[in-house]
């Protein structure tokens, strides 16, 4: 397949990917080989299992390795590999195992030839390794994988990257496997199999975005690459030097590494809602070339911007905020936020705390009380998707703009007198069926408990102290006789508990004296303090839950300050 001049799609066995026609070299913005055992085994197995279904090799059906995305920018140029580093690199072990078993010289020579090209004295011309991993890797590979008699010295007792590892382990297997099972006959056969009757699909483009967007559409082992690995490749590649692609290639890996791949990659949405303040428009990768512009200043970029963002995003995750002042309530109110239902307040919480993190904590501690509450109301008042990136897109503009005008941001943070109703009549009516009810009332339980109580329960229901479909001859029906009255009152605030146990269909009717010790309280139940206050109550009456009601809106309005 050829589509227009720049890609290229063919088919080609092991023989022609495996001469002097490619040099493939794995960028270092590529994540290490990680291959285990168990991969290798499968592939030994797949191959061996058409390798030997008939004695005469040129009858054998072809087995296919898979696709090969590569980008080779000019003609002189090596192929720089983007989809197929854990194949090839296997390929070559496996081919360099044969050839230390083998004990003829002939298939041996045939071999190296297919793993590199000899220096030479008379031609002047250098080793040329048909694959060169990442500069890290390189040598070791050289030395003991791809040099004739390197396996014999490959070191065992050596601590070794996880990668040099991986490579160590799996050679390991394959020389095992094949001198345990295979006789030198069925070994040779195995080899003309590989190197005869083995394909790969090799595309090739001049350029990095149709590279990934070919791989994006026939990856079909491995791992996808997402959104992060393809800005690595974009941005670690506009450094200049070797040395400085290294360093800066490390950086990113263990800040990838300390918080996850899905985060790692999740946290460019968030950089990118920074910068933009609106929701996307075009796929996030773009709109990070177009807006963010990481290419422009790479190494800023990494050690100003992106490394900022993660650690910010570290405390935010974990509630694990540090520092000589102010951390216990920073950490207190980014573990509320967590609960909510959406992540869409993480990007101002990321901005502010990256901001002011080594500078003024005080600072970090107002916009959370703020942001918390703003974040809450958001969700009382049913704001839709639009509106809530609308609302908080302001909030980003405002955190760029507040070192010349500090009122922009509580401005921005701000609920008025209006909002503060709409979210007082929200948490006064029906809460029971809302995605808020049990943040609600973890912040009214611990409001109770004057800021003690911190809840890791694994599980946590919410519980109807008036039964939704009491029985009709039950004490319920003698206390609650209008049925209007007692549907109005079901689903409300004052009714409503918090049980460190599931759901029990049949406790969930007792009369209220039997509900109060017999599952409230047995079985291991943790006395949350919302909980305890029903329990100290000698009757569950429809006053008992206006009252309770009224209680608990008036603290909503202390907690949330929403006094107009």
């Amino acid at each position: 397949m050829k589509t227009g001049a720049s890609i290229e799609a063919k088919e080609y066995p092991v023989s022609k990917v495996f001469s002097s026609d490619y040099s493939f070299v794995i960028p270092n913005y590529q994540r290490p080989y990680s291959w285990k055992i168990d991969h290798v085994e499968a592939l030994l197995d797949d191959i061996s299992y058409f390798a030997f279904q008939d004695d005469q090799v040129e009858e054998l059906k072809p087995y296919f390795l898979g696709s090969i995305v590569l980008i080779k920018k000019t003609e002189r140029s090596n192929y720089e590999v983007i989809d197929g580093q854990q194949r090839l690199t296997t390929l070559t072990i496996l081919l360099s195992v044969i050839r230390e078993i083998l004990n003829d010289s002939e298939a041996q020579k045939v071999l190296t030839d297919l793993i590199y090209d000899k220096e030479s004295f008379i031609t002047g011309t250098k080793a040329n390794y048909r694959l060169q991993l990442r500069r890290k890797d390189q040598d070791f590979f050289n030395q003991y994988i791809q040099r004739e008699n390197g396996l014999k010295e490959i070191p065992q007792e050596v601590i070794l990257s996880d990668s040099q590892t991986n490579i160590r382990e799996n050679t390991a297997y394959l020389l095992k496997r094949l001198q345990d099972e295979y006789t030198e006959q069925k070994i040779k056969t195995l080899a003309a199999y590989i190197v005869q009757k083995c394909f790969f699909v090799v595309v090739s483009t001049p350029d990095e975005e149709s590279a990934f967007r070919i791989f994006s559409v026939l990856n079909d082992r491995g791992m996808q690459l997402s959104n992060a690995d393809i800005l690595k490749a974009e941005i670690i590649g506009e450094i200049q030097g070797a040395k400085e692609q290294d360093v800066y290639s490390q950086k990113w890996e263990d800040q990838e590494e300390e918080i996850g791949r899905e985060d790692f990659n999740n946290l460019f949405a968030y950089i990118r809602m920074i910068h933009l303040k609106t929701k996307p428009k075009e796929t996030i990768l773009k709109e990070i070339r177009d807006y963010v512009k990481p290419k422009d200043k790479p190494k800023d970029f990494i050690d100003n911007e992106l490394i900022p963002y993660i650690q910010a995003f570290q405390d935010i995750k974990n509630s694990s905020f540090e520092s000589s002042t102010h951390a216990e309530t920073v950490n207190q109110y980014l573990n509320w936020l967590n609960q909510l239902d959406n992540n869409d307040w993480v990007p101002p919480a990321l901005s502010y705390i990256a901001k002011w993190r080594k500078k003024d904590t005080k600072k970090i501690v107002d916009f959370l009380t703020l942001l918390e509450r703003l974040a809450f109301g958001i969700q009382v008042m049913r704001f839709d998707i639009n509106r809530r990136i609308e609302k908080y897109g302001k909030i980003l503009d405002a955190i760029e703009k507040e070192d010349e005008n500090p009122e922009i941001l509580k401005v921005s943070l701000s609920l008025t007198p209006e909002e503060k109703i709409k979210i007082i009549n929200g948490l006064d009516g029906e809460v029971y069926n809302t995605q808020f009810c049990k943040y609600l009332l973890l912040r009214i339980d611990e409001n109770l408990s004057d800021g003690s109580a911190h809840y890791n329960y694994p599980i946590l229901s919410i519980e109807h102290v008036l039964p939704q479909n009491p029985k009709p001859d039950s004490e319920w029906m003698r206390l609650f006789p209008s049925e209007e009255e007692r549907k109005s009152l079901i689903n409300r605030l004052g009714n409503l508990v918090l049980l460190s146990r599931r759901k029990n269909s049949i406790a969930q009717n007792y009369d209220f004296e039997k509900k109060k010790t017999s599952y409230f309280t047995s079985g291991g139940v943790a006395p949350l303090p919302l909980t305890t206050t029903v329990i100290r109550t000698e009757k569950w009456t429809p006053d008992e839950i206006v009252s309770r009601q009224k209680t608990y809106i008036e603290m909503c309005i202390k907690i949330w300050n929403l006094n107009t």
